[in-house]
């Protein structure tokens, strides 16, 4: 186990959505990203630039996720208890916040949380940020979408946005094939 606070000890997990990377240091969880994204090596090197190197290994905040990450899916979760390592520019960090506030099975628009940051008409700008997040499902991104309810885009694709928010709706649950 790798305890340094720079070093970023990084596993795979399984979620019913697919392999996911997670990364953590003594301070909290920095990484959670869908293995198979496109831009999966852009944030691992965004993450080594501003939190550390990433080695694998194991970590105590890294079984909590995993642990938390199945509750969430089997529906026993609403609200992910871990530290986080929210490491981005200060506007970056202001969006993401905002999207922990955004309850368990309620969505919002891009402008609404460009408002909720203080940058009102600042869509487009909170649209990228939220897009950079790296810490997908714990900061939920996903419930961000188009103010005419269209999803918008998501970094793990539409098929898995389009699922985690039927999951958080009560809906029904299937793994992707």
């Amino acid at each position: 186990m790798i305890s340094s606070r720079n070093q970023v000890v990084t596993t795979r997990l399984d979620t019913p959505l697919g392999s996911m990377v997670a990364g953590a240091t003594g301070d909290g969880v920095c990484l959670l990203e869908f293995a198979d994204r496109p831009l999966l090596p852009t944030q691992l090197e965004r993450i080594e630039e501003r939190v550390g190197p990433p080695a694998s290994g194991s970590h105590p905040h890294l079984d909590r996720l995993d642990a938390q990450l199945d509750e969430y899916f089997a529906g026993t979760r609403r609200d992910f208890d871990l530290p986080l390592v929210l490491a981005g520019t200060g506007f970056q960090e202001r969006i993401w916040n905002r999207l922990l506030e955004i309850p368990y099975g309620r969505t919002i628009s891009y402008d609404e949380l460009a408002s909720r940051a203080g940058s009102p008409g600042g869509s487009r700008a909170a649209g990228r940020a939220n897009g950079d997040n790296r810490i997908a499902i714990v900061v939920p991104c996903h419930r961000v979408i188009r103010a005419n309810g269209d999803l918008g885009g998501y970094g793990g694709g539409l098929d898995r946005k389009r699922r985690l928010l039927d999951l958080e709706a009560g809906g029904p649950q299937t793994s992707l094939s």
